[in-house]
């Protein structure tokens, strides 16, 4: 006797899809594109830092992201969660790549890869910490030595005066420059822009947008202490 087939719930499909390597590929394409937009307008943002009125400009920014605490936590809620969804997922892609592979090559000697593509595994995990510890230092307040509540100018100038916090900015944004050097290339590569002809284009994208990212981001703290930003901040 036939026994009916159950069709499966939207909410089964997305699971079943999940599951499949296909399916955490697109994962990671899409979380990290909202990531990587998001890189560019956070950098945008930060660096108003350089404009002749740049403590007007970055308190009219910060009251700007503020307007509607709703819908700026709804983001915030958002980034995070693609953020660790995106964490989440790639070690679930490298677990599964070590399973189809699980006996270890006796001399591994890197050819095709580059330095980006090999810490990719890397550089995740230590811009998670990161992010926690930027959103302490910068968003809260609560491991800042003198932050003012809607002052970011003020608070960016006093938090990379100590040598240590702007040191581990700038060894962040490295690590973030090369992993979205390989990051943004693989994510076009995901969702099948794989051509001779195109191939060569994201790759130059990547490299350049990941460069522009990682030294604007990078400047700043370096500015600081070099006291070309924020000498008038006492």
């Amino acid at each position: 006797m036939a026994t009916a087939v159950v069709p499966k719930s939207k909410i089964q499909q997305s699971l079943a899809l999940y599951q499949s390597s296909i399916g955490k590929k697109y994962v990671v394409a899409i979380t990290g594109a909202l990531l990587f937009a998001f890189t560019v307008g956070h950098m945008l943002g930060n660096l108003q830092i350089y404009l002749p009125n740049a403590e007007e400009a970055l308190i009219s920014y910060a009251k700007l992201l503020r307007t509607s605490m709703e819908v700026l936590w709804v983001i915030r809620i958002g980034l995070l969660t693609a953020f660790v969804l995106h964490i989440v997922t790639i070690a679930q892609l490298y677990n599964l790549n070590r399973s189809a592979r699980p006996q270890a090559y006796v001399k591994k000697t890197p050819t095709v890869s580059t330095f980006a593509s090999r810490t990719m595994y890397v550089s995740g995990p230590i811009l998670f910490f990161f992010v926690l510890y930027h959103i302490a230092h910068l968003t809260i307040g609560n491991v800042h030595p003198n932050y003012q509540e809607m002052n970011p100018y003020r608070n960016l100038v006093w938090g990379f005066r100590q040598p240590l916090a702007a040191g581990f900015y700038i060894v962040a944004m490295s690590m973030l420059g090369a992993h979205l050097t390989h990051g943004v290339w693989s994510m076009f590569q995901s969702v099948g822009f794989n051509h001779p002809r195109y191939t060569p284009l994201i790759r130059s994208f990547a490299t350049t947008a990941a460069a522009v990212i990682s030294l604007g981001n990078i400047s700043i703290p370096v500015c600081v202490l070099l006291g070309i930003i924020g000498k008038d901040v006492v």
